[in-house]
């Protein structure tokens, strides 16, 4: 049985640098607790978490079960990158989907050959929330970085689509170069979206974009090179 109603409202998509954001406090409430404070809670919240990016490295999902222990959740569940049918069935009512981080191109390959990319999506419609992060939130953009092992090169993955940038994270230290470098490549057909560590975006339905924690940068083709701009926090944090 679907845990909530099939014609719930699509929530805001969440885009973590990476897992420090699960455990952060604002105002003193955790940011997960306001992740979920969207969906109705008259029948317990069930929480997905997918590690074929990282291929279910247990520890990982660790970190996941200690953050969602903190609010409350206790039916959780690894989705397996077999994708099983009592996993399948699981994600099928899943209320929280969680995208772990690892190898961009590794995890997008297991979600279109099991299937999983069309139940994530199908969740996502039915208004479950979904929280990437690393190579997650990038999976959740138009197109996904994914490194070329023979090379120092990088290839364009079209992915998700559900968040209208190309996504990278945690690269700060080095200029965003490689997000730079694609939206050049792209020349105008899409924009670029960095996120530092420790912060996150959230991406709401009317695709307004949030930054949470720390300042994101955006990047633009624009009279044939690239710009980029400074997506500041609501309180500057």
């Amino acid at each position: 049985m679907d845990c909530f109603d099939s014609a719930a409202q699509r929530q805001p998509l969440y885009l973590l640098a990476d897992s420090q954001l699960l455990f952060w406090k604002r105002q003193g409430r955790l940011f997960l607790d306001t992740v979920l404070a969207g969906l109705i809670h008259d029948t317990p919240i069930c929480a997905a978490y997918i590690g074929a990016s990282n291929g279910d490295r247990p520890e990982f999902y660790d970190i996941f079960e200690a953050a969602v222990d903190a609010v409350g959740v206790t039916d959780r569940r690894m989705i397996e990158s077999s994708f099983p049918a009592d996993d399948r069935a699981f994600l099928e009512r899943a209320r929280l989907v969680v995208l772990a981080g690892g190898d961009v191109r590794r995890g997008w390959k297991t979600f279109e050959e099991t299937g999983m990319k069309d139940a994530i999506l199908s969740r996502y419609a039915r208004g479950a929330v979904l929280l990437g992060i690393s190579a997650g939130a990038v999976q959740l953009g138009r197109y996904g970085i994914a490194e070329t092992p023979e090379s120092s090169a990088s290839d364009l993955l079209e992915v998700f689509d559900l968040v209208p940038a190309v996504v990278d994270t945690h690269d700060e230290e080095a200029g965003w170069r490689r997000l730079s470098r694609a939206i050049g490549s792209l020349e105008g057909r899409a924009a670029g979206l960095g996120i530092p560590s420790g912060g996150g975006v959230i991406v709401h339905p009317d695709t307004t974009m949030e930054p949470v924690r720390r300042p994101a940068r955006e990047f633009r083709f624009e009279c044939a090179r690239v710009t980029s701009s400074v997506l500041h926090t609501a309180s500057d944090e």
